[in-house]
This record gives structure tokens, sequence and C-alpha cells, in this order.
């Protein structure tokens, strides 16, 4: 029979299970409230933007978003046709924020994703074929680690212009390397395992070999790593356009909304408060979903 200790020591484990599970569940639900936002933001929204194409200094042009402007109502506190009130300019902030929430999903999406393809994609071939190309990729990538990623994003962002595409392409050239130095790690834990071995001896290619073997069994800290990724990325766009570095003014985006908010935040608080909560929500769904992901896929965690 078990003693009292060990039963306590149970019920403490169970207790951490089921609070774990409640927390990555309240993620999880948090991060699907985002994506339907997303979705159906022409559904939610009163008020939809316009979208402009602006000439740049290098002789192109890209699309801009732009909302219309009503002097007349503006700062109006929320109320029943503006639940979350107006800026001052008079547009409506529920539907700036339900926009938002398009601009914030793809600004994650891309960033994470196209880092994360990139270091797949260095990582696996400095950690499978090491040698020269090893050192020569990890160098590179080591350049990069030493400089602080908001640093290196703020001098690239200030450098490209004002833009949301230019904040994300800041970020992909500060975000590749961590994952390259994460894949190189599996793959160099892995790829000496038997069925590796197995794999090339019966003649499978080294793209089969590191696509179809080593990828499958290096996804669990990938996602890990990803989930919590999600919620920086979304932290520091919002902190290059609350600074004037991100998104160009007229767009729908939360951190833009409370740089342009923040002088009238004590005679008209929902002005920042509710593209502040959009913020906190969002990354705190990431970050709890993350956590809950370590704990499934870290089997010493687990212990």
């Amino acid at each position: 029979m078990k003693s009292n200790e060990s039963r306590i020591k149970d019920l403490r484990f169970t207790f951490h299970l089921f609070r774990r599970s409640l927390l990555s569940m309240v993620g999880l639900i948090l991060i699907l409230i985002l994506l339907i936002v997303a979705l159906i933001a022409p559904f939610l929204a009163s008020e939809h933007p316009s979208y402009v194409e602006v000439p740049t200094e290098q002789g192109t042009t890209r699309v801009e978003e732009r909302w219309t402007i009503y002097f007349d109502r503006a700062l109006q506190p929320p109320s029943l046709q503006h639940p979350f009130g107006t800026d001052d300019y008079g547009r409506d902030i529920f539907s700036m924020v339900v926009y938002g929430s398009q601009t914030s999903l793809r600004i994650c999406i891309l960033v994470i994703g196209v880092s994360t393809l990139a270091g797949i994609i260095l990582g696996g071939l400095a950690g499978y074929f090491g040698g020269v190309l090893d050192e020569i990729l990890m160098r590179i990538t080591d350049v990069f680690l030493a400089i602080p990623y908001l640093i290196l994003a703020l001098a690239v962002a200030a450098a490209l212009g004002r833009s949301i595409d230019h904040i994300m392409e800041a970020m992909i050239i500060t975000w590749w390397p961590s994952y390259a130095r994460l894949f190189r790690g599996q793959v160099l834990a892995i790829k000496e395992q038997q069925f590796v071995e197995a794999a090339r001896s019966v003649g499978a290619n080294n793209s089969r070999i590191l696509f179809r073997h080593i990828l499958p069994n290096s996804i669990a800290p990938l996602l890990v790593e990803i989930t919590l990724d999600l919620g920086a990325v979304l932290l520091v766009a919002a902190g290059l356009s609350f600074i004037g570095l991100g998104a160009s003014p007229g767009t729908a985006e939360w951190g833009l909304m409370i740089s342009m908010g923040r002088t009238h935040m004590f005679h008209a608080w929902w002005y920042v408060t509710f593209p502040g909560l959009a913020i906190l929500f969002v990354v705190l769904g990431f970050n709890l979903l993350g956590d809950g992901l370590r704990d499934v896929t870290d089997p010493k965690l687990r212990r």
C-alpha cells in the first residue's frame, strides 16, 4: 500500500497536470479567438479601411491602409454605437482593433514562417554535412546572435524606412539564427541514430533522410519555440510601431494605436486600453500554449 507521503506526491502531480492543462487550454482558446476575429473581421467591424498606392523613395509604390476621418465625433467614450470609443480622428477603435488582428496575425505568421524555414534549411545543412560548411554557416549565425535582436531590428527598420513590410524583413533577419542553431542541434543528436543509419543503408538520399526522418523527429522542440516566439514577434512589432519605425500612420496596428493614443491616455483612457488589452491577451495565449506544449514534449518536465 502507498504511504501518505506517496499519496500526497501523487495528488500534487495530478493537480500540477490539471493546472498546466487548464492554462494550455486557456491559451489555445485565446489564439482561436484571434484567428476567428481575423477571419471574420469584415463582418464584425462597423467601419472598414480603404487601400491606396503610395509612392516610395525607390520609385516604386506600396499599398497602405487608410481609414475615413470624422472630426465631429473625435474621442467619444465607449457607447453602443462605438463599443471601444473613437480616436482623435473620430475613427471607430473597435473596428481598428478587429482589423489590427489581421495585421498582427500576418506579421507573426510571415516572420516565424520564413525564419523557421531558413533555420531548418541552414541548420539542417550545417548539422548534417558538418565540416567547412558547418563552420561557415555557424560563424555567420554567431555574428547575428552576437547582436541583440531588438537592436538589430531597430537598425534594419530605421534603414529600410517605415512600413509593415520593412519591420517584417527586419525581424526575419534577426530571428532566423535561433532556429538555425536549434535545428542544427537536433540534427547532430539524431543523424547517428539507428533508424537514420538504416535509411542510409538502403540507399536513401540526403534530402530524404533530412526531411523524411530527421525533421519529423525534431518537430517537437521547434513547435515549442515557434509558439513562444509568436508572442515575442507580436511584442517587437508593436514596439517598433510604437516608436515610429513600424506601421505607417492610418494603419490598424495595435502598437501604432497605443503610440497615437498615449497623449490622450489621461482623458481618453479607452484609446490605449483596448489595443493594449488585445496585445496582452494574444501574447498571454501564445505563452500559455507554448508552456503547455513544452510540458507535453519534454520528458524531464513531465517527471
